[in-house]
This record gives C-alpha cells, sequence and structure tokens, in this order.
C-alpha cells in the first residue's frame, strides 16, 4: 500500500515496541493501552528522581547546583514567558529538556539518566498535560520560579517549587489519562 519493503516496516515496529507505544500479541501489533497503576507508580518515581535531586543540595551543602545550567535554562524559559508557544503536545518535548537540565545541574548523572528515562515512558500520556494554554503558561512560570530559586540558593523554596509543580502536571494527565480511557472503552466494539 505504501510501496516500502518489509523491512522498514518490522524496523518501525520494531521501535515503537521498544517504546512502548504497540505491543506484540499471537496475531500481530496493537496500540497499547495505559494502565492507570503503571502510570501512577511512574510519577510517583519521576517525583522522588526530581526532588532528590535537589535534596541532595539540602543534605550535603558542599553539593551546589551548576549555575552555567540554570542560568541558560532562566533565560530559555524567560523566552518562552515573553512569546509563549501556541498550546501543542510537542511541548512535553521542552518540558523534559528542562527538567533533564535541572536534574543535570545536581550533578549527578545517574539521576539525570533515570529521570530522562521515566519521562520518555511516560510522555505519550504526558502530552496531553500541554493542550491548554494556562498549562503553557504555568508550566514557563513555574519552571522560571524552580530556577530563579535553586539560583538563589533558596533551596528548600525551590523544593516545594518543584513538588507543587510536578504534583500538579500528575494530577492534569491522570485526570486526562482516565477520560481518554474510558473515551476509548465505550467506543470500542467488543465481541
Amino acid at each position: 500500500r505504501f510501496g516500502v519493503s518489509r523491512t522498514p516496516v518490522r524496523e518501525a515496529l520494531a521501535r515503537l515496541h521498544s517504546d512502548g507505544l504497540v505491543e506484540r500479541r499471537d496475531n500481530g501489533f496493537y496500540a497499547t493501552v495505559p494502565n492507570l497503576a503503571d502510570l501512577r507508580d511512574l510519577y510517583e518515581l519521576r517525583v522522588t528522581l526530581e526532588l532528590r535531586g535537589i535534596s541532595r543540595a539540602i543534605e550535603d551543602p558542599t553539593v551546589r547546583h551548576d549555575r552555567r545550567i540554570l542560568s541558560a535554562e532562566l533565560e530559555r524559559w524567560e523566552l518562552l514567558r515573553t512569546s509563549p508557544p501556541e498550546p501543542d503536545p510537542s511541548f512535553v518535548l521542552l518540558d523534559e529538556q528542562y527538567h533533564a537540565a535541572v536534574s543535570r545541574a545536581s550533578g549527578n548523572r545517574a539521576l539525570t539518566d533515570a529521570l530522562i528515562s521515566v519521562n520518555h515512558r511516560i510522555r505519550r500520556v504526558r502530552m496531553h498535560d500541554f493542550r491548554t494554554a494556562d498549562r503553557i503558561g504555568s508550566t514557563i512560570d513555574e519552571h522560571i520560579a524552580i530556577v530563579e530559586h535553586l539560583l538563589a540558593d533558596e533551596l528548600d523554596a525551590a523544593y516545594r517549587a518543584m513538588h507543587e509543580h510536578v504534583g500538579a502536571s500528575m494530577a492534569v494527565v491522570l485526570e486526562r489519562a482516565e477520560s481518554a480511557l474510558t473515551h476509548m472503552a465505550l467506543h470500542t466494539d467488543v465481541f
């Protein structure tokens, strides 16, 4: 139908499978349906990883966030505040870059690698968090506030702001995921 050989189709399916977007069953590949319990568990892990990057600096005064990384993020997000993008699910990629940078600034590469992995696994659901202008605007404001706290060495305030930020995202995404699953169940023929 598309004029391509089986090899690129197999490669595409293998990539979709490795990304968790499709699952293999006896008679073919099917779109993966998100499991709310798994999603909650991954979000809990995300919160833990995000906060650990800050709490390690609270616990050990010799741990300092890399000011170059934080300053670059502050500049980037202030520009976004000046000219916010239209709501679009692809905004999740900018959000992931921000969170990886803040984690990287904490100096623990293993934490950052784990956070990137978790964010990758929940990306397809998190994309729904950025479909409205108010969520884009609040995300931009919250990102700026967190970095400003870190640059001012207000670690407790940064910790609280990050916890509130990731928690708000989790609530929105879980609500929308539950709604989407309900919609799918109502509009799927069951034999």
